[in-house]
């Protein structure tokens, strides 16, 4: 069950997909809203409104890869208690990463579901 309201922010860079995980999560009752890259993730947790209750992030983007957005996140007192649930090719690759959960792509849709609904 999803708990209502709850809010997460999507950071895919693959325009195809990042539709189709808002389209996902609205339908299972999710409050989803999407960025492109972490630059424009960021710039969105730091502009005034709530804060998403958890962070779905890609790793390798164009412009701020899930690395560097991780070190800033982490580096604002404001954003840094987001948990962040990590979507990587090659998730060993970030395990060393602070995260809620990583899981690789393609993701198991149920998974990615349950790590969303432990940190809402």
């Amino acid at each position: 069950m999803t708990p209502p309201g709850c809010q997460v922010l999507i950071v895919e860079d693959d325009p195809e997909l990042r539709h189709m995980m808002v389209q996902m999560l609205a339908l299972e009752g999710f409050e989803p809203e999407s960025a492109g890259d972490g630059l424009e993730a960021l710039q969105m947790l730091r502009a005034p409104g709530p804060h998403p209750h958890v962070i779905v992030l890609d790793m390798m983007m164009p412009r701020m890869d899930g690395w560097e957005f991780c070190r800033e996140q982490r580096r604002d007192p404001t954003l840094a208690h987001i948990p962040v649930v990590v979507l990587s090719a090659a998730p060993r690759e970030w395990l060393q990463i602070p995260a809620a959960a990583v899981l690789s792509k393609p993701f198991d849709y149920d998974r990615l579901l349950a790590a969303i609904r432990i940190n809402c």
